[in-house]
């Protein structure tokens, strides 16, 4: 299994160069055209604009994935292992609900979307609503998993406030 996420990870870090290299360049293509010859890519502008909603969410899902958003968990460093466990449990299911949210809602954008079209390119609008609709799925899939170890004991578990595996901590 571990594997298999692995290879998905690095399948999304190749997908999210490559959007980010193909936005710069249109962006870049794009400027230069107005600047120089007058004219410019019709469609870079869309293109760009769709590229930036999807990079966006699946690096929030990467980053949830590594544990790399940004957290203050001093406050709960301090608290005993027991305190900072039920925390963590409070927090994931805050977390969860937080996302069972946002996918009902993409969802709904997501129907909308399919019977509104961009204005250039003419491609569904529900295109800007799946960039958060699978990664917010994959995110609560993360957070469900992480539950399951804090609940389970798993010392592989991710609790707010403690040290990483290996990390020697002086007090």
């Amino acid at each position: 299994m571990n594997r298999v996420v692995g290879a998905l990870e690095k399948v999304t870090e190749w997908i999210m160069a490559l959007m980010l290299a193909v936005m710069v360049a249109l962006v870049f293509g794009n400027v230069v055209l107005r600047y120089v010859f007058n004219s410019g890519i019709v469609a870079a502008e869309e293109i760009a604009r769709l590229m930036f909603v999807w990079l966006v969410f699946l690096g929030a899902t990467l980053a949830l994935r590594r544990n790399q958003h940004l957290g203050l968990d001093f406050l709960q460093a301090r608290l005993p292992a027991g305190v900072r466990r039920a925390c963590a449990v409070v927090s994931h299911l805050l977390m969860l609900y937080a996302l069972y949210l946002f996918v009902t809602g993409s969802w709904t954008q997501l129907l909308i979307g399919m019977q509104t079209y961009s204005t250039v390119l003419r491609f569904p609008m529900a295109f800007y609503a799946a960039a958060g609709f699978f990664p917010a799925i994959a995110m609560a899939l993360t957070i469900l998993a992480n539950l399951w170890k804090i609940l389970s004991g798993d010392r592989d578990a991710v609790v707010p406030g403690s040290a990483p595996q290996g990390v020697l901590v002086e007090h």
